[in-house]
């Protein structure tokens, strides 16, 4: 596939809530998210996402306000769409808000937010938040129905879900790879058409983040797992820096 040359600039928002699941582990109080929180701005990061979830498996309720006080970049917080998250995320007033699915028994966010099938809830549930000055985005599949919607219900920004995308570059199925790049290409072009910021992530590493780095509309990673599983080998800052290369490497 020819990827055309993009022109927008990138941002790399890195994800911390494994350094989170791995003080849960055990518990107490290592290691400390807002300390990776600060490391990662340091290391050139341009925003921090956290995950609240509802069985707080990972971040925890004490973790949001000492990471907005640790750090001077944006903060995102991920979270279900359900009236306690509302709450927080109101008495709070991260910078973003990016509502995703949750259920109770998967590892990690599977496939993105029905907005489609649950617009007139997502309208009344977006519109506090955005009152309150948060950049609502939505957590979606790359499906032109899904982006269309999101614009509908009033979300600024959408986050595309590249996860089948990089499951597909793991498994070495190079057609099933360019059919949902291409998904993501079609989904990203739309998005900005019809006024959304458009923003990507889920299982993005050094190996598989060129090419959605390429999408001349995407100006926002999200990156955590991968992030830091290789921190353990090679430090934060080291992980951080290369993937930030690696993505100029693609806009080039």
């Amino acid at each position: 596939m020819t990827l055309p040359r993009p022109d927008a600039p990138l941002r790399l928002g890195v994800n911390i809530d494994h350094v989170a699941t791995l003080r849960n582990a055990r518990g107490g109080v290592d290691p400390d998210p807002a300390r990776a929180a600060l490391l990662a701005q340091q290391a050139g990061a341009d925003g921090i996402t956290l995950h609240l979830r509802e069985d707080r498996r990972h971040i925890i309720d004490a973790d949001l306000p000492a990471i907005l006080q640790a750090v001077q970049i944006p903060i995102n917080l991920e979270m279900a769409a359900t009236a306690e998250m509302q709450a927080i995320a109101l008495a709070h007033r991260p910078h973003a808000i990016c509502l995703v699915p949750e259920r109770r028994e998967e590892r990690t966010t599977e496939g993105g937010l029905e907005v489609a099938g649950d617009a007139t809830r997502l309208t009344s549930f977006i519109a506090p938040l955005a009152a309150a000055g948060a950049r609502v985005s939505l957590f979606i599949a790359p499906d032109e129905a899904q982006v269309e919607a999101a614009a509908q219900v009033g979300a600024q920004v959408v986050e595309l879900h590249t996860g089948s995308y990089c499951e597909h570059c793991a498994s070495g199925d190079d057609a099933a790879r360019d059919a949902e790049l291409h998904r993501l290409f079609a989904a990203a072009s739309l998005a900005q058409d019809i006024g959304l910021e458009v923003h990507a992530g889920h299982g993005l590493n050094f190996v598989n983040v060129g090419p959605i780095a390429a999408i001349p509309e995407v100006v926002e990673l999200n990156i955590g797992h991968f992030l830091m599983g290789e921190a353990i080998f090679v430090g934060l800052e080291a992980a951080i820096r290369e993937m930030r290369r690696q993505m100029n490497l693609a806009r080039m």
